[in-house]
């Protein structure tokens, strides 16, 4: 084995320029279609990174002004939800897991002493923690018992507990939310969602009696299931739409009287458009293996036929047809392999080192979107696409490399 591979380098220093062709176009076919996944995973990653912060199958409701007139009512007319407004959603919402109106205070003030933080203070109730995708890192989220209470206390993320309270633990102090005291009783992580300035949340009955005296809502979230599919969703959306405006007296067709974001259609529309991407990304990433299948092929068959006449000393000399066979076998093994595994970590280097770089930034700049996020590739899939230019290399060679070796002797060194 050690003769056979001396020989075969050998053979691929003397023959610099071909080695160079076959291995680049390898290298090159696996490098381009590592790039193009990559590239579609990073599009996809970013897109997909907008809907981790709420449940996929959640809807909410925004109240706007009406674009339309209505039974001798004029146009322009602001639509609001008032308490009668979400106990009426509440009894009539079938197949409904979790609900929560929202009351929002915007550039609300939440002060421990000199140190101030400037943010969105939200009321909601217990089940906003699940659709939202809180995770509680330390203490506990808003209760029922909280909401039931009035209590004031008051739920933070850890970049507002580390301007508020340094190095200390934050649990059970006491900080002023626009000059009224609150006990903070929570730490909250946001999946996918995290702010510069993130919200602190307290409970909407103390919102509304504290702050919002009107009693009206900003919002309305709940999670529907049962809900499979991009046409139940949106004939969901439209029967909602339909009940809300024979209540709140608007036209069913203004889409400006209530906002409706259903974000399992759109999750579902964006997993559609992405299927498509990624079918497109596959076709042109197989089209580049196909490309490099071609070269090598083409290569290693004007490589054989150059060695014909080789070939034909070889046999003349004494050496069986196996061991010739088996000589461009391996030479064809052992230069798809190298070259392979080069335009794999090469390919694997560049999306590593690229999801590392934007996940720095997505960190520095947690307060914007992310188009692009994270373009590796499944392991999985760089080996298999490797293997695969790695056994059309061995195939090319052997299929022209087994035409020579039946040649007579004769024939082959009268070969030019």
């Amino acid at each position: 084995m050690k003769d056979l591979f001396q020989e075969i380098f050998l053979t691929i220093r003397a023959n610099k320029m071909r080695t160079f062709l076959t291995g680049f176009s390898i290298s090159w076919g696996i490098f381009m279609l590592i790039i193009l996944l990559g590239a579609g995973n990073g599009l996809q990653n970013g897109m997909m990174e907008g809907f981790r912060y709420m449940s996929k199958n959640s809807i909410s409701l925004y109240p706007g002004f009406t674009s339309m007139p209505y039974n001798g009512m004029q146009k322009g007319r602001r639509i609001r939800f008032s308490q009668s407004d979400i106990e009426f959603l509440r009894r009539n919402l079938t197949n409904v897991s979790a609900f929560s109106p929202i009351y929002n205070k915007w550039s609300s003030n939440i002060v421990n002493g000199k140190e101030v933080v400037s943010s969105t203070m939200s009321g909601v109730e217990p089940d906003y923690q699940v659709m939202r995708s809180l995770e509680i890192t330390s203490g506990r989220f808003i209760n029922l018992a909280d909401n039931r209470q009035n209590r004031k206390v008051v739920v933070i993320h850890p970049k507002t507990a580390e301007v508020l309270f340094r190095n200390q633990n934050p649990i059970g102090q006491y900080v002023e939310i626009d000059h009224v005291p609150f006990q903070v009783i929570g730490l909250y992580d946001e999946d996918g969602a995290a702010r510069r300035s993130p919200s602190f949340y307290i409970p909407l009955n103390t919102a509304q009696i504290i702050f919002n005296p009107s009693g009206y809502i900003d919002d309305v979230s709940f999670v529907v299931e049962g809900i499979e599919n991009k046409e139940q969703s949106t004939d969901f959306s439209n029967k909602l739409r339909r009940m809300l405006s024979q209540r709140l007296q608007f036209d069913p067709n203004d889409q400006n009287a209530i906002w409706i974001q259903d974000r399992l259609s759109d999750y579902m529309q964006a997993q559609t458009i992405f299927n498509g991407i990624a079918l497109f990304v596959w076709i042109i990433g197989i089209g580049t293996l196909i490309a490099g299948v071609v070269g090598v092929s083409n290569i290693m068959l004007i490589t054989v036929k150059e060695r014909t006449h080789e070939f034909g000393v070889r046999k003349a000399l004494g050496a069986s047809p196996r061991s010739i066979l088996r000589l461009v076998v391996w030479e064809s093994l052992t230069i798809t392999t190298i070259f392979g595994y080069i335009g794999m970590v090469v390919g694997v280097l560049l999306t590593e080192g690229l999801a590392s770089i934007l996940a720095q930034n997505a960190a520095a700049a947690t307060d914007e979107p992310h188009i692009f996020l994270n373009p590796t590739v499944d392991l999985t899939v760089v080996l298999a696409a490797t293997a695969i230019l790695v056994v059309a290399g061995v195939v090319a060679g052997y299929v022209p490399a087994k035409r020579a070796v039946n040649v007579k002797p004769i024939e082959a060194l009268q070969h030019k």
